[in-house]
């Protein structure tokens, strides 16, 4: 067997079976966009990076409230979610010209959600031929940008696509 090193999916191991104090979203959105990767927050809820992608430009949106079931949320809630979704597909499209996307919550540690109190709706652009021989026969995902970079390059696509909808947006 081939092994390949991962170092920095240790932080991520170990938070796995840590037990937590505090909520990861509840603490990234206390602190400012560029500490904690938040692209872009409205009213309700905010869009940010995920820290371990599935791919480039994997992002998340999260409602503000520390709420664990999508039919927990409020209408306003709900709403805004589904327009920083549009946002999210609007501005990857621009920056990265994907093929498609994965759009996904898991409700629950058997559907797979790894934080499972605090709602969330998974992004993740595809690209044609994203599925090659590494995952199939290796058994790795190839990340082609560092999630700091992805960052910085997304940014100011999801500004002007907010301000062209009319999202008031708040930064922090």
């Amino acid at each position: 067997m081939d092994i390949i090193f991962a170092p920095w999916r240790y932080t991520y191991l170990k938070s796995v079976d840590a037990k937590k104090t505090s909520c990861i979203f509840c603490e990234a959105q206390k602190r400012s966009d560029d500490d904690s990767l938040i692209l872009l927050r409205g009213r309700h809820s905010y869009v940010i990076m995920n820290l371990y992608p599935y791919n480039t430009g994997h992002v998340m949106v999260v409602p503000y409230r520390h709420v664990a079931d999508y039919t927990e949320l409020t209408r306003d809630e709900a709403l805004e979610i589904h327009l920083l979704i549009k946002i999210s597909l609007e501005a990857i499209r621009e920056a990265y010209e994907p093929h498609g996307f994965n759009i996904g919550i898991n409700l629950g540690r058997v559907a797979g959600a790894g934080i499972k109190d605090h709602i969330h709706v998974h992004i993740v652009p595809r690209w044609n031929g994203d599925t090659n021989f590494m995952p199939v026969i290796g058994g790795v995902k190839v990340i082609s940008q560092d999630v700091n970079e992805s960052y910085k390059y997304l940014k100011p696509y999801f500004q002007r696509v907010a301000e062209r909808l009319g999202l008031t947006t708040k930064a922090k």
